[in-house]
């Protein structure tokens, strides 16, 4: 008997760190007071997130704010990177008092509830890249990741977005997102929401893509058309 307890611990302890993971994305749904329906996408990845609101029926954006994160109990602390409203956050620390369970994220202080999309799964790119390079004539050329300039981009299971940003000046250069699926080497972006054109909402982007020694290999074209053959690197 002695022997079966602990076992049981250590299943109730795995089951319950399972069920109170931030890990994957999540959605909140508002009105706004002309009526119009908002949409709030957060996505939790190992070490950083992305919180985004747009319009739920043309995408129109309106925001978006993240950086890297931590979870000490349910106290969530978010050290931003980007923020599209408040710019002057930039590089501070903003705590919250969360609950966690399977299918919803509570921020306490605020009353917002989320519901969970997904955990995770089931797309192969789940991560935080950064854009590390490009394949030109067919040889890559890499860049320096470390730098404040940056375009980052954020996936879990099921949902993408990507930011261009600047942590020293603060600027903020664009954003984009949606959903995405990786099947059979296919890597495909369907498009919710394009800050810089309202337009590009609805488009379905298909890609070819690889895991070369960690990387990821991005080739096809973009939302203008134009080719391009880039390289990604999950962030540290």
């Amino acid at each position: 008997m002695r022997k079966i307890i602990p076992s049981v611990v250590c299943m109730l302890l795995s089951l319950g760190i399972h069920a109170q993971s931030i890990i994957g994305a999540w959605e909140n749904h508002s009105t706004s007071e002309n009526g119009d329906q908002i949409k709030n996408v957060m996505v939790f990845v190992d070490g950083y997130q992305v919180s985004t609101t747009f319009h739920a029926t043309t995408g129109k954006f309106i925001e978006t704010q993240g950086g890297s994160w931590t979870l000490e109990g349910n106290i969530l602390t978010e050290t931003i990177e980007f923020d599209t409203t408040h710019p002057e956050r930039v590089g501070t620390e903003i705590t919250y008092k969360v609950n966690v369970s399977n299918n919803e994220l509570k921020f306490v202080d605020q009353n917002l509830k989320w519901t969970r999309i997904d955990n995770g799964q089931p797309g192969a790119l789940h991560g935080a890249w950064l854009m590390s390079g490009r394949v030109v004539d067919g040889k890559a050329q890499t860049r320096d990741t470390s730098g404040p300039r940056k375009t980052m981009k954020i996936l879990s299971g099921t949902r993408f977005q990507w930011i261009a940003y600047n942590t020293e000046t603060k600027q903020f250069m664009g954003t984009g997102g949606g959903t995405y699926t990786t099947i059979n080497g296919e890597y495909t972006e369907n498009i919710e929401f394009f800050s810089r054109d309202d337009s590009r909402v609805g488009m379905s982007l298909k890609f070819n893509y690889e895991l070369v020694d960690g990387q990821w290999h991005h080739k096809g074209f973009s939302s203008k058309g134009d080719p391009i053959n880039e390289i990604w690197s999950l962030r540290e």
